[in-house]
Parts: C-alpha cells; sequence; structure tokens
C-alpha cells in the first residue's frame, strides 16, 4: 500500500544499527508510530524523534503488556479487551497512555476476530488521539503498575488440552489460541491414537461432572466430557487435513464405543 502511493519503504534487519538511524535522521521527523512491529527499539533510535515514538498495543494497558495480549486475555476469560495506544519508552509496554478503545468480548469470540476488530480501533487511536498528541493537544497518563500483568509469547506446550480442566476453561484457551499454536488433543480409541487440533467450540454444561476426555455422539452433536462440564466440538481438524465441522469429521472418522480425548 505505501509503495502504490509513492512512499519511501525501509526494511532493516534491524533499526538500532547506525547506518540506519543516520538515515531516519535525514527525514527529520517529529514522531514515529509502531504497529506489531517485532523490534526492540533501541533509545538511540527513539531519541531520533523529539516528540517521541508511540505504539499500538492490542490490551487495555496496564493489563496485558508483552507479545499476546489478545490471546492471553481470552484464554483468561476476560470480559472486556481493547487496544491502546502508548508512548514507547525501554521498559516493555510501560509508556504512558494517550487513549483506549475498549469492547466486549463474548463468548464466541476468537483470537482472530477479536486482532480483526482492535485493527479498525487502533486505526482510529492514530487518527485521532495521536493527531491531537503532535497538536499539543493532548498529556499522556502514566499507567498504574499496581494493575500490570503480562502476557508472555505462547508456547506449544499450553496449546495441549487437558480435558481435566472446566469446560469454560478449554472453550476459553481453544478461541485464544486462534492465532497459533492451535489447540490440540489426542484421540483414543479402538482405531488407534490420532492426533487432531480443536478450532471451535460451544460449552454445553457447567456442571456435570464425567469421565474427562470421553467422547460421546448426542443429539447429532460431538460433546466431550471435561473435569467440570461439557463441551460440544463445532471445528476440527485431523493430522494433515483442512479444518471441518464436527459432522464432516464424524463422517469420516465415526465414534466407537468408549472413546475419549487424551
Amino acid at each position: 500500500l505505501a509503495l502504490a502511493h509513492g512512499l519511501r519503504v525501509f526494511t532493516p534487519e534491524t533499526v538500532n544499527k547506525q547506518e540506519f538511524r543516520d538515515e531516519i535522521a535525514a527525514l527529520r521527523a517529529q514522531s514515529a508510530a509502531v504497529v506489531a512491529f517485532g523490534q526492540i527499539l533501541g533509545q538511540k533510535f527513539l531519541d531520533l524523534f523529539p516528540q517521541g515514538c508511540v505504539n499500538v498495543h492490542g490490551s487495555i494497558l496496564p493489563r496485558w503488556r508483552g507479545a499476546a495480549p489478545i490471546q492471553r486475555a481470552l484464554m483468561a476469560g476476560d470480559k472486556e479487551s481493547g487496544v491502546a495506544l502508548q508512548i514507547v519508552v525501554r521498559a516493555l509496554d510501560a509508556g504512558p497512555v494517550l487513549g483506549i478503545r475498549k469492547l466486549d468480548l463474548p463468548e464466541d469470540m476468537d483470537a482472530m476476530v477479536l486482532h480483526d476488530t482492535l485493527k479498525d480501533l487502533g486505526a482510529d487511536l492514530l487518527h485521532v488521539e495521536y493527531m491531537d498528541y503532535l497538536r499539543g493537544n493532548l498529556t499522556p497518563t502514566p499507567q498504574d503498575e499496581s494493575l500490570v500483568t503480562i502476557a508472555p509469547k505462547i508456547d506449544k506446550s499450553e496449546a495441549r488440552l487437558d480435558w481435566k480442566q472446566e469446560a469454560r476453561s478449554l472453550h476459553d484457551l481453544i478461541r485464544g489460541l486462534q492465532m497459533g499454536p492451535f489447540a490440540f488433543t489426542t484421540r483414543h480409541g479402538a482405531g488407534g491414537r490420532a492426533s487432531v487440533k480443536i478450532h471451535k467450540t460451544r460449552i454445553v454444561d457447567e456442571t456435570t461432572v464425567g469421565s474427562s476426555g470421553r467422547l460421546a455422539f448426542k443429539d447429532g452433536r460431538l460433546v466431550v466430557s471435561c473435569g467440570k462440564g461439557l463441551l460440544e466440538i463445532l471445528e476440527i481438524q485431523p493430522e494433515s487435513r483442512s479444518r471441518m465441522s464436527a459432522t464432516d469429521y464424524l463422517r469420516g472418522h465415526p465414534l466407537q464405543e468408549n472413546e475419549s480425548f487424551e
């Protein structure tokens, strides 16, 4: 898009080398905006901008500082999320905040849908609050350090489903991992063992206590017993196959007696 509009595009291996800093310094830019940029900005780079550098962060700061705020909010079962515009400082996502946009999190929203929703809210922050800040009409607000929570990068080991957990916790984990790594489990039955990814679920019941991981076909639905509650599998992905509805999956992988997820 930038190239289509005749804008110069830089693709440095790192922004922290003197050669690149010299190129940026020659532009005499007053400020810079960072969105989903995977590099740590060194102090010498930040000092190039008299009005600082701002970052669009996918959470209501100071909650969920770190690499995976969208995923962690859903995995934790948060009822609300949002996006913040903050001044970049050396400490991770710790800079003062220029503005926040919030939204409610319905229980069927997954990480990809939330990500795409926050993109539009983040763009609005740049259009409104960032411009107000550059004009001198907005003062950043320091974050409350007593409210900080951390959102570390997702480790693949977190994606294995433990069916001893409650149905709601598993549902939140599955929808929170829709940006990858995807939640997975192992189907165990008479036909052997097979790894599957679980992409979409629905909470059927939150009180039933049964045999954790036990699979059942109830009223045309694939249901799994959790440590507490029942979870309906809506979308699933067999190994080396595309994701599909549970109905299509059962046509090719019919459920046998006493099968379970492990």
